[in-house]
């Protein structure tokens, strides 16, 4: 008897900000790969995880939240959103039933009008409502497009997540296994750290801080003993920011180091020392020859 054909594909992830797309992401890869916020706009580049069983290969897109930008920024984000639509063998749409359909939603359905993938509605977040409630959700959005599968589920808790990712294979086609079984990312490992260190920024600073700040890996370098040395920089964009990225006698600054060297040390399996310091470049996010330095690039 001959052997299943092996399946492959890339899959987007899109769907308004904050409804959960990084944090299915890690649920599916099984580390953190994407960072998590409770902050709208947090992913900004797309973030691929690939995740492979003895059957199929799914590289995973997670892209920025679609919403209406108010810098160069937040052009470049959408624009690498509403690319991947035509890029990948299957669209998964996420929506999150706590917050009910949304003009964003809307907005996110027009612009799979002139697509001829195969769109899957991932409904997230079910453990905030009542089963009784989905039902009525899967009709208002059943009116507004006709989706290849409707799959309720929990990328927090991890509820029918498998359920999903059987559904997502069926539209895979066969093709090769791209990447090695245990490799989870297509990322370098310095672009996972700055990310990491940027989490902990989002989490610690408030207002305009979050949006305001990049990082980049200045160096990274592994030394006899096996320590990885790693020195980073964290971009501001007035220099009223730098001091509150800082902190109190350097509280902040030493919070996000610890933080984000936990995470760092997780995923590189050894110790590291981290290495932060925090420059201002005035107002980058408006600037494309910044935005590409610091890696915000179309291609």
């Amino acid at each position: 008897m001959a052997d299943a054909p092996f399946h492959s594909g890339f899959i987007t992830i899109i769907g308004r900000p904050n409804v959960g797309k990084s944090t299915l992401m890690n649920q599916i890869i099984g580390q953190k790969i994407a960072i998590m916020s409770d902050k709208p706009q947090t992913t900004r580049n797309k973030i691929h995880g690939v995740y492979t069983t003895d059957r199929m290969q799914i590289v995973f897109l997670d892209t920025p939240g679609i919403h209406k930008p108010n810098s160069k920024l937040g052009d470049f984000m959408v624009k690498v959103a509403t690319d991947t639509l035509k890029e990948v063998d299957v669209v998964l749409f996420l929506v999150d039933v706590s917050a009910g359909l949304g003009g964003g939603d809307r907005f996110i359905i027009e612009q799979l009008a002139g697509v001829r993938t195969p769109v899957i509605l991932g409904l997230n977040k079910i453990d905030t409502v009542h089963p009784e409630e989905l039902l009525p959700i899967i009709a208002q959005y059943k009116e507004l497009y006709e989706f290849a599968e409707i799959v309720p589920f929990s990328a927090l808790h991890g509820n029918n997540v498998t359920v999903l990712l059987e559904q997502l294979g069926k539209y895979l086609p066969e093709g090769p296994q791209y990447y090695p079984a245990d490799q989870v990312t297509d990322h370098p490992e310095q672009f996972v750290c700055a990310e990491l260190i940027r989490e902990k920024i989002l989490h610690l600073t408030k207002e305009e801080i979050p949006h305001s700040v990049a990082v980049t890996i200045e160096s990274m370098s592994v030394r006899d003993n096996g320590i990885v040395d790693i020195s980073a920089v964290i971009f501001v964009e007035r220099d009223s920011q730098k001091p509150i990225v800082i902190g109190k006698k350097g509280a902040l600054l030493k919070a996000v180091g610890e933080g984000a060297r936990r995470d760092i040390e997780l995923l590189l399996g050894s110790k590291i020392f981290l290495e932060l310091w925090v420059k201002v470049k005035k107002d980058w996010r408006n600037q494309e020859r910044v935005l590409k330095d610091l890696g915000f690039r179309h291609d």
